[in-house]
């Protein structure tokens, strides 16, 4: 089994309106506003082989969806090709998974020449209780050709793929081990403040809470109180001078720069510190 990850959820709640101003504001070029089956709306930013999504519900289903994780970077979702295999594997070695079977939905979208086609898929989502704050689990796509378009792909900031995803812990060991149970062989590295886990095309990393605002360029005490939960995205981009453009002209306040990084605060990207690297 390989660890490639196949997108990443930021959660809005019924705040979907304003984080998709910001996010066209930082440069993305977002599909229209989908909606799932299971009563949830998205918005998502559709790069080269995985994407983002943003995550909420509209007012009039606020009862229909249930989301218990708090707003921001809240979902870590790796690629499969056979859920109903992946399923069994996982099960047979005991790693805990929610519910009794992969979940099935579907999400109408909507197609530049006015067509509707529903866009299918399966989940296989590892036990809410071992991961704070948050959900890692696995989509597998029956309609991609739905999703990955060239007509979506192309983003004035020049983002191009997911190359990091971060939690802050006060236990970066300790935290790893769910996706060392998910992915036997595949190795964490460890470090006094850190844990890696490289995947095919990106990495995962836990960090200590002062190691990540270094990481980043924050202050540590603007990172949330929980005690573990994904904080951190970082993009591969074209070109710096070119993201620096845009977010200069777009009037994004509080992007600092560290290392070879563009880092935009939480305030400016529904509460994800959004990062930005050639």
């Amino acid at each position: 089994m390989t660890a490639r990850i196949d997108h990443v959820v930021i959660y809005v709640g019924q705040q979907l309106d304003g984080a998709a101003e910001q996010y066209r504001r930082l440069g993305f070029t977002l599909t229209q506003r989908g909606h799932h089956s299971l009563g949830s709306s998205n918005h998502l930013a559709v790069f080269g082989s995985d994407y983002l999504e943003l995550l909420g519900v509209e007012p009039q289903n606020g009862a229909r969806f249930q989301y218990a994780y708090p707003t921001g970077l809240s979902g870590l979702v790796f690629k499969t090709t056979d859920s109903a295999a992946l399923w069994a594997d996982l099960s047979a070695r005991g790693v805990p998974l929610e519910g009794t079977e992969p979940r099935a939905f579907f999400r109408p979208v909507e197609l530049p020449d006015g067509q509707v086609q529903d866009a299918h898929f399966r989940t296989v989502r590892v036990s809410p209780e071992e991961i704070p704050n948050g959900r890692v689990f696995f989509c597998h796509h029956l309609t991609p050709q739905l999703v990955w378009r060239p007509e979506w792909q192309d983003h004035a900031n020049g983002a191009a793929a997911i190359v990091e995803y971060a939690y802050v812990t006060p236990d970066p060991q300790r935290s790893a081990q769910i996706l060392e149970r998910v992915f036997p062989g595949a190795g964490v590295r460890h470090e006094a403040d850190a844990s890696f886990f490289e995947t095919d095309a990106a990495e995962v990393i836990y960090l200590k809470r002062e190691a990540l605002a270094a990481r980043y360029g924050i202050p540590a005490d603007s990172l949330p109180p929980e005690s573990e939960r994904a904080v951190a995205l970082t993009l591969r981009i074209r070109s710096l001078e070119q993201t620096r453009r845009v977010l200069q002209q777009n009037g994004v306040e509080g992007v600092v720069e560290a290392g070879r990084r563009l880092v935009v605060p939480p305030a400016s990207a529904a509460g994800v510190v959004l990062a930005f690297e050639e």
